[in-house]
């Protein structure tokens, strides 16, 4: 019975009946089964129940259809991910946007891999949120940072998010792709005799190059701790910046 449900939703559809938006939707849908590596024209014709030069028809290449997928998912990403620093709580609320950051590509494989792996270095990516970051690093100042401090504190935030993320998400792939370890730290075998103390640390849990959450945390709270002294330090000398001072850089 269940076959036979499953034939007829993906019975043909009538010519001309699929448009772009029905093509990225059910592209979405066959990616969280397949992965965007093994995302195909073919596979996805059959999935929508179409002929695949229906799909050629808006789409004249897979990589003008994960294009597409990529803006989408830019999209969906700045709506419920937009940073937010308050300048009075900075430490908070800063730490609070980078976990919610990671939470969000972590748990979604798709968005990983179109935002972070295909999209790295588009134009459309680095423009997300550009305002949002403005307004965050902005916060940054008033608590006490210089514009030049808050910046490289908020892209330190960021580069390590990212690269936590996409670590993890490498090493999913490769075990997924039975092609040998995950990463380094499968492959990582010490001798208690010669390097104790990374025997002993590694055996309780601890990854010397894995991104795990403990790795994650103990990052993150070296970024935090080194902005809270930097802000002490700006304070003892008399350093006060303002929202203008970070309009002006």
């Amino acid at each position: 019975m269940a076959k036979q449900a499953t034939a007829e939703k993906r019975q043909r559809r009538e010519r001309g009946s699929i448009n772009p938006d029905d093509i990225i939707k059910g592209a979405f849908e066959l990616a969280e089964e397949v992965g965007i590596d093994n995302l195909s024209m073919p596979l996805l014709g059959k999935h929508l129940g179409v002929g695949v030069t229906s799909i050629y028809w808006y789409f004249r290449k897979k990589d003008d259809l994960l294009n597409a997928m990529t803006d989408r998912a830019l999209r969906e990403y700045a709506r419920f991910a937009t940073p937010y620093v308050d300048a009075q709580d900075w430490r908070d609320t800063l730490a609070g946007h980078a976990r919610t950051m990671r939470e969000t590509f972590t748990g979604s494989p798709i968005l990983c891999d179109l935002i972070l792996i295909r999209s790295a270095l588009s134009p459309r990516a680095a423009k997300l949120g550009v305002q949002e970051v403005e307004s965050a690093v902005r916060s940054l100042v008033e608590a006490g940072l210089t514009p030049e401090q808050a910046f490289d504190t908020y892209s330190a935030m960021s580069l390590h998010v990212r690269g936590s993320v996409v670590l993890r998400r490498l090493r999913e792939k490769n075990l997924a792709a039975n092609e040998g370890p995950g990463d380094i730290d499968d492959s990582l075998s010490f001798d208690p005799d010669s390097a104790p103390l990374l025997a002993s640390i590694t055996a309780q849990g601890h990854h010397l190059s894995g991104s795990d959450d403990r790795n994650f945390e103990y990052g993150l709270e070296c970024i935090l701790e080194h902005a809270a002294r930097m802000i002490g330090e700006n304070s003892k000398a008399g350093r006060k910046p303002t929202k203008n001072s970070a309009r002006e850089r």
